[in-house]
């Protein structure tokens, strides 16, 4: 007899509910909604729609439980940093605040006024991104939060909305740089350098913390039981790493949506002049490992690219793009994937060029050679990241596991393997929705170990191997690559 889990499974693009079933040692997932999540540009600034979100999950549950199936819980991860605030009655504070919102840049201002920065990586271990929550409260009004009971993530917040309890778990926690990873509790000296009370955030709960039953009046709405409300791993690529299907030691990760997030799993944090220098950073995993890690702008720059070009009177699908990347001449321009231009929407192609006057490169002729010159790029980085990361560790990395969306797109994985000169293991594809769904079966005692879940994950789906080719070709770009960077 099957047992059944929700997965609620929020991207910086589009949200899913996801429908798991456990059976006989494997898994499988079906999707029964999926809806946009992108943020919305108000008065010029970008804000989520918190309550459509909400409502959209609510349409997915009254879909789950129209399936008449015996389902145990319910989870929910998203992207990271961002946050909501709610009164003394429970009630959202707005606007939820979106991490790509120009106004970090003044929060970045002000946290460097009251602290250096190498102290701030000293105590929490994250690698600097202006779009990290840290900087994004140093933004908020004193009136706006002093209103504020406490604040959540936003997985958590979507956690809180189904059971009533108000809990930051900590694989979300950790990406705020507000958090002291060796403390494993949020950062005293932060809080008092910003001048935040010290209960401001909910209290941080571990990955695969039961929350309890989902709240009567939300359960009878949708048509469902009192479910088990689960904080699983709450961070999108905290749940995606734990259903990587790696085994051993020498293997890396690769998460590849929106976001690359590149690195390994390591028993403690990272935490010294090399890994910030670097811009490396420790995440919280499942079981209280670290996620040393590396933030990447990822298919982000296809994303971006493409609503530009579909403004146009030709509409692009990713798999056309896709085809005339391959078609177009190979090594022709890069670009540096971390330059901060890179980070904001709005016309990438346009930035692509830019980046390609300024080095002296070729602007590129044509939406296929645009694509190419991202396809390349990203392998580039991909493999300067996983060079870093082996200085990091001391030891040789010996496989790349690509799991997420990314891990569709062929051409860019068969560039990846090329430029990394390892062999690229892609799949699954839905590996957040799995990570969240097997961490609750664990928390319910439905699978007896992290072990046994990443077991489950390999013997249900088929993984495709990319193996190395073109090596000299490889090699020679990568020495163009490596003068790019700043």
């Amino acid at each position: 007899m099957p047992t059944h889990y929700l997965a609620c499974d929020l991207g910086a693009d589009s949200g899913r509910l996801i429908l798991g079933s456990l059976d006989h040692g494997k898994i499988s997932l079906e999707e029964l909604h999926r809806f946009p999540t992108g943020a919305t540009k108000v008065s010029g600034a970008l804000h989520w729609e918190f309550d459509r979100l909400l409502n959209e999950l609510k349409i997915g549950l009254k879909k789950a439980a129209a399936k008449n199936l015996p389902i145990a819980s319910i989870s929910t991860d998203s992207w990271g940093v961002d946050y909501v605030l709610y009164d003394e009655r429970g009630l959202v504070l707005s606007p939820v605040w979106c991490y790509r919102d120009a106004r970090t840049a003044e929060g970045v201002a002000k946290v460097n006024g009251q602290i250096a920065w190498p102290a701030v990586f000293a105590e929490t271990g994250i690698q600097f991104m202006a779009l990290n929550t840290l900087y994004q409260i140093a933004t908020e009004p004193a009136e706006r939060l002093a209103q504020a009971k406490h604040i959540l993530l936003i997985a958590d917040a979507f956690n809180y909305y189904c059971s009533g309890v108000a809990r930051n778990e900590v694989s979300l926690a950790s990406t705020t740089q507000l958090y002291n990873p060796v403390q494993q509790d949020w950062s005293k000296k932060l809080f008092t350098a910003l001048g935040l009370r010290e209960n401001l955030f909910a209290p941080v709960c571990p990955s695969g913390t039961k929350l309890g039953p989902m709240k009567k009046n939300l359960a009878t709405e949708v048509g469902l039981p009192p479910i088990e409300v689960v904080a699983s791993c709450s961070h999108d690529t905290g749940a995606a790493v734990a259903a990587v299907p790696g085994s051993g030691e020498d293997w890396a990760y690769l998460s590849s949506g929106t976001w690359s997030l590149m690195g390994v799993e390591k028993s403690q944090p990272v935490i010294n002049d090399q890994s910030r220098s670097l811009g490396f950073t420790n995440e919280i995993g499942y079981g209280g490992t670290t996620r040393l890690l590396k933030n990447i702008v990822g298919l982000w720059l296809i994303q971006e690219s493409r609503r530009h070009w579909n403004k146009g009177a030709k509409k692009y699908e990713f798999a056309e793009l896709e085809q005339l990347a391959i078609a177009a001449a190979p090594f022709v321009s890069l670009i540096n994937p971390d330059d901060a231009r890179f980070m904001s929407p709005d016309n990438m192609p346009g930035k692509i060029a830019d980046f390609c006057r300024e080095t002296g490169q070729p602007v590129p002729a044509d939406v296929g050679a645009c694509v190419r010159c991202i396809y390349e790029s990203l392998a580039l980085f991909y493999r300067v990241t996983l060079r870093r990361t082996e200085r990091l560790i001391g030891k040789k990395i010996e496989r790349l596991h690509i799991v997420g969306g990314g891990s569709k797109d062929a051409t860019l994985n068969q560039f990846t393997a090329n430029a990394l000169k390892i062999p690229v293991l892609a799949g699954p594809t839905e590996c957040a929705a799995l990570g969240n769904i097997l961490i609750q079966a664990i928390a319910l005692g439905h699978v007896e170990s992290h072990a046994a879940a990443r077991e489950i994950v390999r013997n249900s789906f088929e993984l495709k191997t990319f193996t190395p080719q073109d090596s000299e070709q490889w090699d020679a770009a990568a020495a163009r690559f490596e003068k790019l960077l700043v």
